[in-house]
């Protein structure tokens, strides 16, 4: 996702840096601290790939709360992975969160997160951090089959994700391979089902479905009936819903359930960067998202994604998140760099 500068109401931007990265525009340092014109050095800085509007949530209850200020870096889950890594120990990153795992992943493997306090890792339930505790899950979002009743008829939907490569599926259904939630889903299926039965489905895909920029523009022409159904994050049909519901007035969310690769649920991430010169002050951000005010934002809020800690329930519009029946996947395990290659291989990127 290009990176942009994000004008965040009663709250002044902050100046520029350029990013190293050749694959990336400028980014834009926007504190999110009512009482700074500009980033002081004081504080911490958030790199965000996370939902601006969520982030905004935390971050204006937990200043209002500690008095810390903190600003933040807005892009996506890989552009800011990848810089993150670029920069190494120089990061000025004190704080990393994405809305999927793998990019957590990749800056684990570089050796760049420091441990997560004991404290907010007591706060998170297993199934929704990595094993290792570098990083700890902040959120969560599933899988979902959006489709259009007037096309496909329940008896007729498919058992598992699996079955959307079969030959009777062509043309019948879309994703976003391009984006960081698809690819998510993908290295999921990767670690459930092996490289040989992952290589097999993404063919299968290649011949089966329609591409477009985005869970959103999918769903949308799902509702339009462009295509008969789309594979998405659960929150994009929740948050339509919410609003007008022009966009999913003709669309149904199926879940695959049954510990199908179709029922993943991918872990949104949070670390603080080993390199952080304020330490104390990023592990308290992280454990203030974990806790419960951190957790009741998502409950309340329009993000529609699901609460993972603190013993904290989802929104109540969302099937409750033990009723997908997920399967079971350590979200340290996800590998982007394998996914990238096998979806280039099978002519998806």
């Amino acid at each position: 996702m290009k990176l942009r500068k994000n004008a965040l109401a009663g709250i002044a931007l902050a100046a520029t840096a350029a990013l190293g990265l050749a694959a990336c525009g400028s980014n834009a340092s926007t504190p999110a601290s009512s009482d700074s014109a500009a980033a002081s050095g004081d504080g911490i800085t958030v790199y965000n790939a996370q939902h601006e509007s969520l982030t905004k949530e935390w971050i204006d209850a937990f200043t209002k709360e500690t008095g810390i200020k903190v600003t933040v870096r807005q892009g996506g889950d890989t552009e800011m992975s990848n810089q993150i890594v670029q920069e190494g120990a120089a990061s000025p990153a004190d704080v990393f969160l994405t809305e999927n795992s793998p990019a957590m992943t990749q800056v684990e493997n570089a050796g760049l997160f420091a441990d997560v306090d004991k404290a907010t890792i007591d706060q998170v339930p297993a199934e929704f951090r990595p094993s290792t505790g570098k990083w700890t899950g902040i959120a969560a979002r599933s899988t979902v089959f959006v489709y259009d009743k007037n096309k496909i008829s329940d008896d007729k939907l498919p058992k598992s994700m699996l079955d959307l490569a079969k030959p009777e599926w062509k043309g019948k259904w879309a994703a976003s391979p391009t984006g960081a939630d698809f690819q998510a889903i993908v290295s999921a299926l990767l670690e459930l089902k092996g490289e040989a039965a992952t290589e097999e489905w993404l063919k299968g895909m290649k011949e089966n479905f329609k591409a477009y920029k985005g869970n959103s523009t999918a769903m949308k022409a799902v509702n339009a009936g462009e295509i008969d159904a789309a594979l998405i994050y659960h929150y994009y049909y929740y948050g339509d819903q919410a609003k007008t519901g022009e966009n999913s007035k003709n669309v149904t969310p199926y879940y695959f359930k049954n510990q199908d690769p179709g029922a993943f649920v991918s872990v949104s991430g949070g670390g603080v960067l080993k390199s952080s010169k304020h330490a104390a002050d990023a592990q308290a951000f992280l454990k203030f998202i974990t806790g419960k005010k951190g957790q009741e934002i998502l409950k309340t809020g329009t993000s529609f994604e699901y609460a993972v800690a603190s013993q904290v329930e989802s929104n109540e519009k969302l099937v409750p998140i033990k009723e997908l029946q997920a399967p079971a996947v350590d979200p340290a395990k996800l590998n982007s760099t394998k996914v990238t290659e096998l979806m280039t291989k099978a002519g998806l990127l």
